[in-house]
């Protein structure tokens, strides 16, 4: 990975797109050692995380996981999730937090030199192109090694670096020992129509 050390670095995690590529590849994803990985190489000013949450449930899957981000340097940003019926009967949930990622992105870019931006989504390449029009980079973490590939080709086109999760698996994969709580497969299904954006359960 290109960083330097006094670059001022943020991370805007997709999390439905970041657990999808990560099962893809067979690995959870460790958000401590995240954290640490681009504390070493940068000057990393926030890490955000981005999820939608099924309000009327008693227990989220995902919850244990949302409480850690809180406490241990992540800027988690949720809401509710709208549920509907397909139309083969089943129960879906919509959970697109693609415009919260890209006004926060455009508001703190002035102040960062480089945007990490954990997402396959085709939609973010105008997001991606905007950055850069401020004279800031714009780096894309997703995969191509997934069948099919979980990241939109005009996106990686579009940004100045693209990492691959899987090569980063040795780096923040989750080992037995971390006490970062894993993913736990929703129990319930993501629909979203992006290229690289699903999150089906």
């Amino acid at each position: 990975m290109h960083f330097y050390p006094a670059e001022r670095v943020a991370l805007f995690i997709d999390g439905a797109n970041l657990y999808s590529a990560a099962r893809s590849l067979g690995f959870d994803i460790d958000y401590r050692r995240m954290l640490e990985l681009f504390r070493s190489k940068s000057t990393l000013i926030r890490a955000y995380y981005y999820t939608a949450l099924l309000e009327d449930q008693e227990y989220s899957p995902i919850r244990p996981l949302i409480d850690w981000l809180d406490y241990n340097g992540y800027t988690v940003v949720t809401k509710p999730a709208k549920e509907f019926v397909d139309a083969t009967g089943r129960r879906k949930f919509k959970g697109n937090m693609d415009i919260e990622l890209a006004v926060d992105a455009l508001e703190l870019a002035d102040k960062l030199d480089h945007l990490v931006i954990f997402s396959g989504d085709g939609d973010f390449r105008r997001l991606a192109e905007a950055i850069q029009r401020k004279g800031k980079r714009v780096s894309i973490v997703s995969t191509i090694r997934s069948q099919p590939p979980m990241i939109a080709d005009e996106l990686r086109r579009q940004a100045d670096l693209f990492v691959d999760l899987e090569e980063l698996r040795s780096t923040i994969g989750r080992n037995h020992e971390s006490r970062t709580p894993a993913v736990q497969a929703p129990a319930y299904e993501y629909d979203d129509e992006d290229e690289g954006a699903d999150a089906t359960a």
